[in-house]
């Protein structure tokens, strides 16, 4: 047994096929298709279900993976655990974090992790909260920060903020003018307006659905976007309103100074963050330090935005 056949069983699931998951690894598909082969010989059963569309994982295949997953973690706490007996300052992190909240987050604490821990290596890994969330209960990410409703019991989820989804609207636009900032407002006042969105699959965009559909609202669509920064800075820009977690507005000076943030009225939305990790695995020092880093660091930036 080895990680690659592990990392290559992943690689087709998430894919949905093994031609879709070379296409993705860059090799070809007769290659990746070998690989799992030979495991598949070597161990005396099938690890894939090829029949099934997408591509699952037969009975045997999800014992492996599970041995697998936990062997990997198993691995990585015993040479962090190694390393601390020593008393050396180093070892590895597989660091789960969005896209958008690394841009955010990782330039503030990156740099005074690794000053305290320049020989560290972390490895990081960009996807989604629902993906990373998974990632941790499968063992394939150490921590993470992820913002999300606990799903898992075998996780432990460390509470660091609380956002509230704002309506945002440019200093310069009708409906800023015609609104006090921090002003409660009914979304139904913004019925009439354009709306810049996210795309399906955001947590943001399903509350917005929600919230559309339970005022019967289906107010013009600019556009969508997967990325939350295009979104607010078109919404800054005077093009659109936006429905948008309030950090995201008030940890970002180019855009704060050029948006009114208005609470929608009759709402009880949260969402919350998190630092997110295995019940099972023991969190190490320089994990800890990272953990209580990334807090401060938005206690500060909470502080500057009052």
């Amino acid at each position: 047994m080895n990680q690659q056949t592990a990392d290559d069983i992943l690689s087709v699931l998430q894919a949905g096929s093994i031609t879709a998951a070379a296409k993705a690894m860059y090799i070809s598909q007769s290659a990746l298709s070998q690989r799992i082969k030979r495991a598949e010989e070597d161990l005396g059963t099938p690890l894939l279900d090829r029949g099934s569309v997408p591509i699952a994982l037969t009975y045997a295949g999800e014992k492996y993976l599970e041995a697998m997953q936990r062997i990997a973690g198993i691995t990585t706490t015993l040479l962090n655990e190694l390393h601390e007996i020593e008393e050396e300052e180093r070892g590895r992190m597989r660091l789960g974090i969005s896209l958008q909240r690394g841009m955010q987050l990782l330039p503030l604490v990156i740099p005074a992790f690794v000053q305290r821990y320049p020989r560290v290596r972390i490895d990081l890994m960009e996807h989604g909260s629902a993906t990373l969330e998974r990632m941790l209960h499968d063992g394939l990410c150490d921590v993470a920060l992820i913002t999300t409703e606990p799903r898992y019991t075998d996780l432990k989820y460390d509470l660091l903020e609380t956002e509230e989804v704002v309506l945002i609207a440019s200093v310069n636009s009708p409906f800023a003018q015609a609104h006090e900032d921090q002003q409660e407002v009914p979304i139904t006042a913004a019925r009439e307006e354009r709306f810049v969105s996210l795309q399906q699959g955001h947590s943001v965009r399903a509350f917005q659905d929600a919230l559309f559909h339970r005022h019967q609202m289906d107010p013009p669509i600019l556009l969508e976007t997967d990325s939350l920064e295009a979104a607010k800075r078109l919404a800054a820009e005077g093009a659109a309103l936006m429905l948008c977690p309030n950090v995201y507005v008030t940890q970002s000076p180019e855009v704060f100074q050029q948006v009114r943030c208005f609470r929608v009225k009759d709402i009880s939305y949260r969402r919350h963050f998190y630092f997110g990790h295995r019940k099972d695995m023991a969190l190490t020092r320089f994990m800890i330090d990272f953990r209580d880093l990334v807090k401060e660091k938005l206690r500060s930036a909470a502080k500057e935005a009052t």
